[in-house]
């Protein structure tokens, strides 16, 4: 039987040190969201010496980007984006105290080694899930950069998020230690 791993977060080193890239996780906590264009914009304000208008200290982030909210619904469907979209700004992010990340794909090696550095998770959602992954937010916030519509990043009250630890801080890597024919099941 598969072991199922419950973190509420936040995150604490206990938690991200016990995590193994193959882990099935169900996340419950607090996390934002955010893309590309927000992700910028993050790393922007700490280039120029500031800070974004919202802490991102042991935060978990997810990569994603809500379809319309349905009426009666708590957010609409929320599948995750291509992570390597985030890439060139990950690193930075980690080093500030971003603590884990949800997407889909691979990251670059300055990524990995970035998790490994500052003790940071990646964590994988199923594309395709949008719906399924909806049904564990159980509240959603606008927190900054409305203009960026879509992209603006929110913060999720989430529970039992389904995932599955993708990198982990001691080096390990699904995308290189799973099967051959699950590894082309990830891409």
């Amino acid at each position: 039987m598969i072991e199922v791993k419950h973190i509420r977060l936040p995150l604490s080193d206990e938690d991200v040190e016990a995590l193994h890239a193959g882990d099935i996780v169900r996340l419950s906590g607090k996390i934002l969201v955010g893309r590309d264009a927000a992700h910028k914009r993050i790393s922007e304000a700490f280039k120029d010496g500031g800070e974004p208008p919202f802490s991102i200290d042991n935060e978990v982030i997810y990569y994603a980007g809500p379809a319309p909210t349905p009426p009666g619904a708590v957010i609409g469907p929320i599948g995750p984006t291509t992570s390597g979209r985030m890439d060139p700004y990950t690193p930075l992010l980690l080093s500030k105290g971003l603590r884990g990340m949800i997407g889909k794909g691979k990251r670059t090696s300055e990524v990995l080694e970035a998790v490994r550095e500052h003790k940071a998770v990646y964590f994988g959602a199923t594309g395709g899930t949008a719906v399924l992954l909806a049904d564990s937010v159980k509240s959603a916030e606008r927190v900054a950069y409305d203009d960026l519509g879509p992209e603006a990043v929110l913060r999720l009250e989430v529970e039992d998020m389904p995932l599955v630890v993708l990198a982990d801080c001691h080096g390990g890597n699904l995308y290189e230690s799973a099967p051959e024919e699950a590894r082309e099941s990830f891409l």
